[in-house]
């Protein structure tokens, strides 16, 4: 399926529709940040969510749409001068293309990650009978990302940890300071309009508008997002809204019974996405559209 971007970029993706007879309830599926395709996909790191989350919702009579990012996969474009508002543009075009398909009859929106911030954004379209935030924060998007890289490194050493901290305080603020979509900062190359917007966007006010019923899960485990923020979305939302915090859960949406870093990425991701989760999201849906 190809949905048509507000200039006209298309978008290509992919509709899984259940058997049977439509039209069918259907969500837009939005994935984490960087350079990922339809499936939650970069180079270095294969989250591969799209596809079983879509079968999970298939099974429950749930169409889905998932597409790949700008300049990703078989979308053009260019990823590295695409900006985070670029992103919440993309993802409105795509809710109203797959609304507008005569399969199907109800629409709701499912967020990973940045992705679960694009989908607050969208939840006080009036089209959108439902929400699903997997790993998505509450606060400032600095702040949020400072508290990711105090939970990175706070298995290092003191000294390794206070030289981390410094370096990653001279990155930010050379990248406040620029001006281009992109440019390279210490020598690497750096999608900076993505960055700058990133870290202005305040996702609260987009809770407190969210009309639809609001289901939002975090890991435990999770130290990219914390998952203390569960409590400011319970709080903002002002209709319904259910919050999970499930305890062996990482950013990754794997379990993971021991410390969780980044280092062990690897090895999470040779197993497949957390079951219980899938059918925790895909039950709800089923309910509320």
């Amino acid at each position: 399926m190809t949905a048509t971007a507000d200039d006209g970029l298309p978008l290509m993706g992919t509709l899984t529709l259940p058997t049977g007879p439509g039209p069918h309830p259907a969500v837009l599926l939005l994935h984490g940040s960087g350079r990922v395709d339809r499936d939650s996909n970069a180079r270095g790191l294969r989250l591969g969510l799209g596809a079983p989350l879509a079968a999970a919702l298939a099974a429950k009579g749930i169409a889905s749409l998932r597409y790949d990012r700008r300049g990703v996969g078989a979308t053009p474009g260019n990823w590295r001068t695409t900006g985070f508002t670029d992103n919440t543009r993309d993802a409105a075009a795509a809710l109203r293309a797959l609304a507008e398909r005569r399969e199907i009859r109800a629409v709701g929106v499912v967020g990973h990650s940045e992705g679960a911030l694009h989908a607050m954004s969208l939840g006080s379209d009036p089209q959108v009978r439902a929400v699903v935030l997997l790993a998505g924060f509450a606060r400032l998007g600095e702040d949020a990302l400072r508290w990711q890289g105090r939970m990175i490194t706070r298995g290092f050493p003191a000294p390794a940890r206070s030289l981390l901290r410094r370096l990653g305080n001279r990155h930010l603020d050379r990248i406040k300071a620029t001006t281009a979509d992109a440019a390279r900062v210490h020598g690497l190359p750096v999608n900076t309009r993505w960055f700058r917007e990133m870290l202005a966007h305040d996702p609260r006010p987009a809770l407190a508008e969210i009309d639809a019923p609001v289901l939002a899960i975090t890991g435990g485990k999770d130290h990219q997002v914390d998952p203390a923020d569960l409590a400011e979305i319970d709080r903002l939302v002002p209709g319904e809204v259910e919050v999970h915090r499930v305890s062996d859960l990482t950013h990754l949406l794997r379990r993971n019974p021991g410390r969780p870093s980044v280092r062990a990425y690897p090895g999470q991701l040779r197993r497949p996405i957390d079951a219980a989760l899938l059918a925790l999201v895909a039950d709800w849906l089923a309910d509320r559209l």
